[in-house]
């Protein structure tokens, strides 16, 4: 191997600052996620760590400071990251359809996917045979099931995932770190928010702390 091969970064966070009325949500974060690792996040409610994520989506515009995702500097070269797999919070679904034609619904929006692998990354993560279960019957497990199925159905190269493993008992809690490590043996990088330390253990190369919106590497 070549020692003085450069590292590749998926997501670079730059000085990042956040100030919402008044108050200082995120701190002059600085860091760099290396390409096909699984990077942890660990924080208590309400330490930054959901805000650190949607900054890092576009989803909110931080004050200061820049976020480069697969080399494009987000709000100037994009709005929002291409080639990445997110969830943050509870995913949402129209509760009326089922699980399949939910997924089916997004997948429309940039027809990158066909329903057959629809259906075989519903298999994937466990809801086989639930498909056509209308989501507002599914349990918050089969909802983070489905929210992960979208997250994973276009083969992302990045993965954003905050509490991936809420509302699942323990085979499911197994089940999802398997895929996450099948994720990261093909060479997929992911950013895993937890408050679970025994997930971010068993699972992470690379561990942050956040607390009171500073990053800090363990």
């Amino acid at each position: 191997m070549d020692k003085n091969k450069e590292k590749e970064y998926a997501i670079q966070v730059k000085n990042l600052g956040l100030i919402i009325k008044k108050d200082e949500i995120l701190k002059d974060i600085d860091v760099d996620f290396e390409k096909g690792k699984i990077h942890g996040v660990v924080g208590r409610n309400g330490s930054g760590k959901t805000m650190l994520m949607k900054c890092i989506c576009g989803f909110v515009k931080p004050t200061s400071g820049s976020v480069k995702v697969d080399g494009k500097m987000i709000g100037k070269d994009v709005d929002f990251p291409q080639n990445v797999g997110i969830i943050i919070e509870t995913p949402g679904f129209i509760p009326y359809y089922s699980g399949y034609r939910n997924l089916k619904i997004l997948a429309g929006l940039r027809k990158k996917i066909n329903d057959n692998e629809i259906k075989e990354t519903l298999k994937t993560v466990g809801l086989e045979g639930a498909e056509k279960k209308l989501v507002r019957k599914y349990s918050l497990g089969m909802r983070q099931r489905l929210g992960l199925a979208q997250a994973m159905m276009e083969k992302p190269d990045i993965f954003i995932l905050d509490e991936p493993m809420n509302g699942l008992d323990n085979e499911g809690v197994e089940e999802m770190r398997k895929i996450l490590l099948n994720l990261k043996e093909e060479g997929k990088t992911i950013l895993l928010v937890s408050h679970n330390s025994e997930d971010i253990r068993i699972l992470c190369d690379e561990i942050y702390y956040i607390d009171k919106g500073k990053l800090e590497c363990a």
